[in-house]
């Protein structure tokens, strides 16, 4: 990470109505705006559409942080801003992948490629960790189920008959 990191804001959870102008509104109260990237998808269904996040960057790392400060949680078209130093999401995404135990599943970026796209196999392991996640989870269902149908008695103790509707 360079030192332009410190200048450049991540701002997120974007309602789909606030364009690129809006955003640069918003946010040129706290310093010179030296750039602004405000991401489209570029494939599929929603081709042409907000991504819902885009980036910032300032002259200062000063006007970088009072602008995090003053705008983050702020409501913008009904919605609450994320805004963070793109260094900090950097971070922040680490350690979530790390938490989650998809260390195999960092993500790189492929060449010519800002944008962070997962390897091949980055992909599979975390498939592979979801669908275990959901299996588990499928499986708590079944014990809880069992344990509620279990501990069905009437005022004297004896077992009823589940209800199956």
């Amino acid at each position: 990470m360079d030192e332009n990191c410190e200048n450049r804001l991540y701002i997120g959870n974007l309602d789909l109505r606030i364009t690129e102008a809006t955003l640069i509104k918003m946010f040129s109260p706290f310093g010179k705006i030296v750039s602004e990237d405000f991401l489209w998808h570029t494939r599929g269904p929603k081709r042409g559409e907000p991504r819902g996040f885009a980036f910032i960057q300032y002259s200062t790392k000063e006007e970088a942080r009072l602008a995090k400060e003053k705008m983050h949680g702020r409501l913008a078209c009904g919605r609450p801003l994320v805004v963070r130093l793109a260094s900090e999401k950097y971070l922040m995404d680490s350690a979530e992948n790390c938490s989650k135990g998809i260390g195999e599943a960092n993500r790189t970026s492929t060449s010519g490629s800002s944008s962070g796209q997962m390897t091949r196999s980055a992909k599979i392991a975390a498939i592979k960790n979801k669908l275990k996640a959901l299996e588990d989870e499928g499986s708590s269902a079944k014990k809880q189920k069992h344990a509620d149908n279990a501990s069905c008695t009437d005022r004297l103790g004896r077992s009823t008959p589940s209800i199956k509707r």
